[in-house]
């Protein structure tokens, strides 16, 4: 399985347009100013995705999706996964039309996602909308126990994320992919066997969020799971490739956009 890292931001994107109205004079390490000389620090909406077996399997439908889909040149879309329904990960929903011309694309996802994204772009779901060519073609399903997609056993990982219900984390394969999550029960972390690869957000290197784990907590989590090798997503303008690297355990690393990484199957 091959992934490839669509974007590797927080709901801000990175550079901020927070940092950009300010003259970039508060950004931390300076990485919103600097992002035009190493490009890893522009960071787009979080999202993956999955390649195995000819098809093509998306994480989330970011709000950058239209750009990142022209950047990887995807030419198609077989499978989403939801991990929830915030914005910046359902956002480009309406650019999954150009994929639905001829078919349906399933979509799985927790039922509060699923009613998440049904509330949201509610005229996809209204047979009397004149589609015009414009309106997605989505099947929705609720994921409530593991299914398999394409000869691989999906595993979903019920994650907590702040106040939000209905969160998940993904093992595919031996990838496990959490892009956002502050805590996990004991329960929900023992469903992750043996991964080769652990994708997990870390939003910030020190301050402390209600809906995110601190590059601290991150490192914990993936010290817990004991992956082959762990990439952190979903980062803010806080986390500096070259300072913060010297933080991590030999195994782990920062993602970036456009990042390729190969899985062996379990």
């Amino acid at each position: 399985m091959e992934i490839t890292v669509l974007g590797s931001g927080t709901s801000h994107g990175v550079p901020t347009l927070d940092c950009m109205i300010n003259d970039y004079k508060n950004c931390p390490q300076h990485v919103c100013e600097n992002s035009q000389t190493d490009p890893r620090h522009c960071r787009t909406r979080s999202s993956v995705l999955l390649h195995w077996d000819n098809k093509n399997v998306l994480i989330d439908v970011s709000a950058d999706f239209r750009q990142q889909a022209l950047r990887e040149k995807i030419h198609s879309i077989d499978a989403v996964l939801i991990t929830h329904s915030h914005a910046d990960h359902i956002g480009g929903i309406p650019d999954i039309r150009s994929y639905t011309r001829k078919k349906a694309i399933p979509f799985y996802g927790s039922a509060e996602s699923i009613k998440g994204i049904r509330n949201m772009f509610s005229y996809i779901f209204d047979p009397d909308v004149f589609a015009g060519g414009g309106v997605p073609r989505i099947d929705t399903n609720v994921v409530d126990n593991a299914f398999e997609l394409w000869g691989k056993k999906i595993i979903p990982i019920s994650i907590q994320h702040g106040s939000l219900k209905g969160c998940l984390g993904y093992q595919i394969g031996s990838l496990v992919y959490i892009p956002d999550m502050k805590s996990i029960n004991d329960e929900e972390l023992e469903k992750i066997c043996e991964p080769e690869v652990l994708i997990v957000n870390c939003l910030h290197r020190f301050y402390e969020n209600p809906s995110h784990m601190t590059l601290t907590e991150s490192i914990g989590f993936a010290r817990r799971v004991k992956p082959k090798r762990c990439y952190f997503i979903h980062m803010s303008h806080d986390i500096h490739y070259k300072n913060d690297s010297a933080k991590l355990d030999s195994w782990m690393a920062f993602s970036y956009d456009g990042m390729k990484i190969t899985v062996p199957d379990l």
